[in-house]
């Protein structure tokens, strides 16, 4: 697999999917083989925007393509492919393994906390021995949080929220360790060349800053350093979208997070994103969705009730 020119590249906004973050969650979990056969084990060279995948493979191989270069990987592998690195996968149809995704605000947070030493914005991979000389069997550790991760993931209970967070937590911290203990694997850090993706990458944390207040695309736009015409001919290339869609994204997500775990009153939510009255709010949340906030919430409650 040859990963294509940047600007024919394919943006996805989950694992091989062209649809919208399909969760309130900022983690999304899965077994490699549950979409990867649905896709007859092939996942074409595309990107995320906003979106850092952290791969586990406990069995098979994988034929992965990042940024440009092709890589035979064979055994127990860890794969971590940040916002905006170009990748693709050919698994083998005995793979076992699983993806973890994470939103950008989430993926953001852990950078954040764990600093430079943070694993989440380097395109790498790993192959781990059976065993670790160094505090203990770290490959072991690292496969019982993936597990964790995963049954939590499935089964939601009390505390849901908290303990993903924690685990996630976790496991990028040992992902760190790999990262600085002058492990062999190659890294392939951000273009320093690319001014697009720079461009981008600080559009994307303006929004995280300031999403709540609903700034204008051409204010956005005069902080970046470029004009709003090449922002959004930018957003589109890199990200798949206009910088307005970004926004909206990024408004949409955390709707559904307060709809989902909180008590806030649909008027509270509103409010809270920058909208000038709820029904502003609704007809935007259900331009996006299909459904009305009111009935998103009941959607979710049922779905928790269930999952008790």
């Amino acid at each position: 697999m040859a990963a294509s020119s940047a600007t024919s590249v394919p943006v996805f906004k989950l694992y091989g999917e062209t649809q919208h973050w399909p969760t309130p969650d900022l983690l999304h979990c899965e077994s490699i083989p549950e979409r990867s056969q649905l896709h007859n084990w092939i996942i074409r060279p595309h990107r995320h925007a906003d979106l850092v995948h952290i791969l586990f493979i406990s069995q098979g191989s994988v034929e992965l393509a990042l940024e440009g270069t092709n890589h035979q990987l064979q055994g127990v592998v860890t794969i971590i492919v940040p916002a905006m690195a170009i990748h693709g996968f050919r698994f083998s149809p005995d793979v076992q393994g699983h993806i973890i995704t994470l939103a950008k605000p989430l993926a953001d947070h852990l950078h954040g906390l764990i600093g430079e030493s943070s694993t989440l914005k380097k395109a790498d991979f790993y192959r781990l021995p059976l065993s670790s000389q160094n505090g203990g069997n770290q490959p072991a550790r690292i496969a019982t949080l993936v597990s964790q991760i995963d049954q939590e993931y499935r089964q939601p209970a009390t505390g849901r929220d908290r303990l993903l967070e924690a685990l996630i937590q976790a496991l990028v911290v040992e992902l760190s360790r790999l990262s600085t203990a002058g492990h062999p694997a190659k890294r392939y850090g951000p273009r320093q060349s690319d001014k697009g993706r720079q461009h981008i990458e600080h559009y994307q944390a303006l929004l995280e800053a300031h999403y709540r207040e609903q700034p204008s695309i051409e204010a956005l736009a005069e902080q970046v350093g470029v004009s709003s015409a090449h922002l959004n001919m930018l957003c589109r290339q890199i990200a798949g979208h206009s910088a307005l869609q970004l926004l909206h994204e990024r408004l949409l997500l955390e709707a559904k997070r307060q709809l989902t775990y909180t008590n806030m009153t649909i008027g509270q939510v509103s409010d809270s994103l920058g909208f000038s009255e709820p029904a502003y709010f609704t007809r935007f949340f259900k331009r996006n969705t299909a459904l009305s906030p009111r009935e998103f919430r009941l959607r979710q409650t049922a779905v928790n009730e269930i999952a008790k």
